[in-house]
């Protein structure tokens, strides 16, 4: 490698993947590949030294661009398609299975866009068929292009459906019946995961076996997930540098004493125990699925082994930017992978923190590097973490003290060692029973972790210094020859942090509203300076998942929950609301059956905090016999001078009853039962004259919400609309000093009128 090569090709891989992404979908490669052609041959002619660049970055370009030329064309949006493909992924669950499909072939119905293009999907099943990893079915699907929610500080699922190459999301149809055309061929990773699920040990221990192991991260529970998050300890879980780089230091270890026993003259230059060590880690990535962690870790593990043998070897940062290149060059998408950037900067951080110092010798110096190396790197993946995700875990670095040592010490060694000794009978299940012991004790560690110092999520207003004060820290006490006043100082700025205010600033009476994305249902949050009160709660899907979960850190607390009727769609996340947070006051209409005792809301009620009015408008008091929708609880909302209205699920005849108590105008109205037409009706709209309407539907939800007629009717009155299909959740403020501005979250491309 010539010297100085791995700094251009991978900036050469950064540019080209950049570019891409700066073009976005609508960039056409037609257009553009005469361009690169032009430039190609100006190259070969005038810098031909500039060429090799120039194909790497090409390279790179074209395999983004591909990726967007994957996905399920808009027209197929609620289509059925009819595929062949092969299974790669199962995930089970209560009633239902989440598969994982490399599409084969695909149809489309006669006189729709192609689906040809397609090459990955993620689809629900919700029948009784049994899916296995290799098995290849026919079937027909009701798939959308790749979307997900878009709410503030809030997990961006579309963005991780592009960067895991996932190109179509839906579900099985039931009619016509999937068909099973070829079996599985089990693979030698699909045979030991069959071997744990039989062995007679917890659950628990099987799925951290598998994931510790084999990389089947997938049998992790939620709750696995949630603690390890909580703690800061998610990279020990899945396939890394340290399960690579622990197998490749056994193997190397054992193959040098051996070569020492062979040639103890010359063992020191012998080469084939680091080609064995490479050839290990090489293996053991393939083992775990060659998923794209433990690809990553592959490439790195064997760049390092190769600078620390010696041998005509790069420099350490030589190392470091040709690994990434490779990376990016393998896996374009990684560079959207926070992972991908995580485990470099890591690296890069050590190389800095280590430059110039001697090895550690013997085993005090050993234990003296792992904690500084530990105390020094935890303050900068701290910043990372929070800068990527929004949140951290204070407690990551006193754990990961404890953590990484036994983890890499006990519990992976004994977990390799059971598969190593599993044929003889008893022996391997005795060490996995080891291994039970060792992950008991680890779980309870993160668990009384957890309870002493939860996850930490700061206002969004304190993200920004807060990453900068762990920055100034991490380099303060990273690198060299800075002065002790400087870090001291470092360390007290980030100590007073829990001090730092933290409380959102209110004008006088002013109210923040946000109508959350959720899908097909409703969830609305109300915020004022000393006051907090959600509308509805969101629906529950099939699969038991809750969009209210991903919105807030557990521990929220609320002071009235108004769930405007049982529906699923405006009371699927109560349970999670139980289970997570804390509620002063529930209310709900009389006659609706919840899993948590509430007061019932009544035409009349009246209160009034931080100088803003709240009234319920509807339902009237006593025993009704109104459908459960049109018992909604309807709240009006005054607050300066301007009004918010939320009419639940009532009908237009529920609408003529109430106008005699609605103040007009209304700045903003929150449709009633998601823009359908048996709400919004002529009278209501005529009268009531919202200056803003946003309706809160799902994206290509089936019911084709809100209703042209719908529509229609609030356009004559030159009302703005707005949907969380298309604009993501929408926040806005009701103030006396400033006129109502929505903010939406997710941003349209081009014009979209909507007054």
């Amino acid at each position: 490698m010539q010297l100085g090569a791995a700094l251009p090709a991978a900036l050469a891989v950064l540019i080209g993947a950049l570019v891409a992404w700066i073009n976005g979908p609508e960039a056409h490669l037609q257009i553009l590949l005469p361009g690169v052609l032009v430039v190609l041959l100006c190259l070969v002619v005038f810098r031909r030294k500039l060429l090799i660049w120039m194909l790497i970055s090409s390279w790179v370009f074209i395999s983004v661009q591909q990726e967007w030329g994957h996905r399920l064309p808009p027209g197929l949006s609620g289509e059925d398609v009819t595929l062949q493909a092969r299974v790669i992924n199962v995930q089970t669950e209560a009633g239902s299975s989440r598969v994982r499909l490399a599409v084969e072939s695909c149809l489309a119905p006669e006189g729709l866009p192609s689906c040809s293009g397609l090459r990955s999907v993620r689809v629900s099943d919700y029948g009784n068929q049994r899916y296995l990893v290799g098995e290849r079915w026919r079937m027909t699907l009701r798939l959308r292009p790749p979307s997900g929610f878009s709410n503030p500080n809030a997990f961006d699922f579309q963005q991780w459906l592009w960067r895991e190459g996932i190109h179509a999301t839906g579900y099985v149809r039931q009619e016509p019946k999937p068909e099973r055309l070829s079996g599985a061929t089990q693979t030698l990773r699909q045979r030991a995961i069959s071997t744990l699920a039989s062995q007679p040990l917890q659950e628990r221990t099987r799925r951290w076996l598998a994931a510790l192991t084999l990389g089947d991260s997938e049998q992790l529970t939620q709750d696995d997930w949630t603690l390890l998050n909580a703690t800061g300890t998610t990279h020990l879980v899945v396939i890394s540098g340290l399960h690579v780089g622990l197998v490749a230091s056994f193997v190397l270890l054992l193959a040098r004493f051996t070569a020492r026993l062979i040639t103890p003259s010359n063992w020191r230059l012998r080469a084939w125990p680091w080609w064995l060590a490479g050839a290990a880690a090489v293996g053991y990535a393939m083992l775990a699925g060659l998923a794209p962690p433990a690809m990553r870790a592959m490439i790195m593990t064997l760049l390092g082994l190769w600078v620390l043998s010696g041998r005509h070897a790069p420099g350490a940062w030589q190392a470091w930017w040709l690994a990434l290149g490779i990376v990016l060059v393998v896996d374009p998408l990684a560079l959207w992978r926070p992972g991908l950037w995580l485990s470099f900067i890591a690296v890069g951080w050590l190389i800095i923190i280590w430059q110039g110092r001697s090895r550690p010798q013997g085993l005090k110096g050993w234990c003296w590097a792992l904690l500084r190396s530990q105390l020094l790197i935890a303050p900068l993946m701290a910043a990372a973490v929070l800068l990527a995700f929004g949140r951290v875990a204070p407690a990551a670095p006193l754990i990961n003290l404890v953590a990484v040592p036994w983890v890499s010490s006990v519990m992976v060694p004994s977990a390799l060692l059971g598969w190593v000794l599993s044929p003889l009978p008893g022996i391997g299940l005795f060490v996995w029973w080891c291994f039970e012991q060792a992950l008991q004790v680890f779980h309870q560690l993160l668990v009384i972790a957890v309870q002493w110092a939860p996850l930490l999520q700061p206002p969004s207003m304190l993200v920004f210094p807060l990453v900068g004060v762990l920055l100034l820290m991490s380099l303060c006490w990273g690198l060299p020859n800075v002065p002790g006043w400087l870090r001291v100082s470092a360390t007290l700025l980030l100590l007073s942090f829990p001090w730092w205010s933290a409380d959102e600033q209110f004008n006088q009476g002013e109210l923040r509203v946000i109508v959350y994305d959720v899908g097909q249902g409703q969830l609305i949050e109300l915020r004022s300076a000393n006051y907090r009160l959600l509308y509805d709660t969101g629906p529950r899907f099939r699969s038991g998942f809750m969009p209210l979960q991903t919105l807030w850190p557990p521990g929220q607390s609320f002071d009235h929950v108004i769930v405007s009727h049982a529906d699923n769609d405006h009371a699927g996340g109560v349970s999670a609301l139980l289970k997570d947070h804390q509620v002063t006051q529930w209310w709900a209409p009389n006659g609706e059956l919840l899993p948590v005792a509430s007061t019932e809301c009544v035409q009349g009620q009246q209160w009034r905090r931080d100088g803003i009015d709240y009234q319920i408008l509807w339902p009237p008091k006593g025993e009704n016999v109104l459908s459960s929708n049109d018992r909604s609880c309807v709240l009006q909302i005054s607050a300066g001078g301007q009004r918010l209205l939320i009419t639940g699920d009532v009908g237009k005849d529920v609408e003529r009853r109430i106008l005699a108590n609605v103040i007009t105008p209304i700045e903003v109205l929150v449709a009633g039962h998601h823009g359908s037409n048996t709400s919004s009706g002529v009278q209501f709209v005529q009268v009531s004259r919202p200056r803003h309407v946003i309706f809160s539907a799902g994206k290509d939800n089936p019911f084709n919400h809100p209703a042209d007629a719908v529509v229609r009717r609030f356009r004559q009155q030159q009302s703005c609309l707005w949907s969380t299909a298309q604009d993501g959740a929408l926040k806005f403020s009701l103030t006396a000093t400033q006129p109502i501005q929505i903010i939406p979250m997710r941003k349209q491309q081009g014009v979209r009128k909507r007054c």
